[in-house]
């Protein structure tokens, strides 16, 4: 085969980006198990990332190959080597690049664990996407960081990881001090999200032994410092995201975001139950998009059904927390890195979510909480 010179000069890049779990650099170390050039120059990779290794190592193999001579794009294929599976449809990285060791088995997931440094730990859930569940996760804690609280956040939607837009921190990595990845600061916050590490194009294609390693650096491998209250935006739905978190640490709680209709509402259901099976306690229901307020005139329409949140939290024995309306301007507000109790702390969806913040703290201590009226 006729030598490949952008080939040549990939793998050379490569060289100096070090993968620390072993030591070697990731083509020594087997990290890059295969290198493709199409004919128009972008590149594809076969990446093998093991639970061991840190995150942010596809950030610095992008960053490696971004100047080189000849390479126009490039992808990334992830494969977690326990999971069984190989990219053995890649050719072999360039020149000494030793063949791939053989699979060991997946190690069992770690048992929940305490973490006293990060307070009230608080999951926002959702049964499916769209739904706002990021919106309200942003909103609670800027909440609580306005009321004097610490307030740490984690973005644990690694496939859709929109804080970083919403807090106004999108380009603005994290960085590592003594081996600790520092969370960016906004609106009184410490946020960490994969949206910071990757880039904007990256698709996440992950098993989950690589969402639970994701899951379990954000939290022992990141400096949050001495928090009181540490919000968890979770991905829709009830897979490995969900699972690892509760492997991995104690929960204080759980929220539920549901939209009125019930396509919504019954995956919210499932969602509820999910976290009732693994001991997690859920505080109670959030309906987001619950209806319209004329700005005008005050009338409250329901652009989406209407009582579906109620109905939830009564099958469910729970409270319903807050009931959040669609507010015109609301949208651009998170666009331009503002939420909403910031931009319109007057506004009805301002007042609902400030409310619900403080409904979570008295139900995270225990006490009886005073839950919004809610009018038909």
């Amino acid at each position: 085969m006729a030598h490949d010179p952008v080939k040549a000069r990939v793998a050379a890049a490569l060289t100096g980006v070090l993968n620390p779990r072993v030591g070697k650099d990731v083509i020594s170390a087997g990290t890059v198990a295969g290198i493709e050039v199409q004919p128009d120059g972008k590149v594809r990779l076969a990446v093998l990332l093991r639970r061991e290794d840190p995150a942010s190592l596809a950030r610095e193999i992008r960053a490696a190959l971004r100047d080189v001579e000849g390479v126009t794009g490039v992808k990334l294929d992830f494969h977690d080597p326990a999971s069984g599976t190989g990219p053995s449809h890649l050719p072999p990285s360039h020149g000494s690049v030793e063949p791939a060791q053989p699979t060991p088995k997946a190690t069992p997931a770690p048992s929940a664990r305490q973490l006293p440094h990060l307070g009230r730990i608080v999951a926002i859930s959702s049964g499916k996407g769209g739904v706002g569940k990021s919106t309200v996760a942003a909103n609670l804690a800027v909440a609580l960081a306005a009321a004097g609280h610490r307030v740490g956040l984690m973005d644990a939607d690694i496939y859709g990881p929109n804080l970083p837009r919403m807090f106004g921190i999108v380009g603005q990595q994290p960085l590592v001090l003594d081996g600790k990845m520092q969370p960016v600061e906004a609106h009184g916050v410490k946020v960490m999200s994969l949206g910071s590490i990757v880039e904007r194009d990256a698709a996440a294609i992950w098993r989950g032994p690589i969402i639970q390693k994701i899951i379990q650096q954000f939290l022992t491998d990141v400096e949050w410092g001495q928090l009181d209250y540490f919000i968890v935006d979770l991905p829709p739905g009830t897979g490995d995201a969900q699972l690892s978190l509760v492997q991995s640490v104690h929960l204080d709680g759980a929220l539920i975001v549901t939209t009125p209709q019930e396509v919504a509402v019954g995956d919210a259901l499932r969602g509820a139950k999910m976290f009732e099976k693994v001991g997690v306690p859920v505080l109670g229901i959030v309906e987001n998009m619950s209806y319209f307020a004329c700005p005008h005139c005050g009338e409250r329409t329901a652009i989406f059904a209407s009582g579906g949140g109620r109905r939830l939290a009564e099958e469910l024995g729970l409270p319903l927390l807050a009931e959040v309306p669609l507010q015109a301007g609301m949208p651009d507000l998170s666009e331009t890195g503002v939420p909403v109790v910031l931009g319109e702390p007057g506004s009805a969806a301002a007042r609902a979510l400030l409310d619900l913040a403080a409904a979570v703290v008295q139900l995270v201590s225990g006490q009886s909480v005073r839950l919004p009226v809610i009018v038909d």
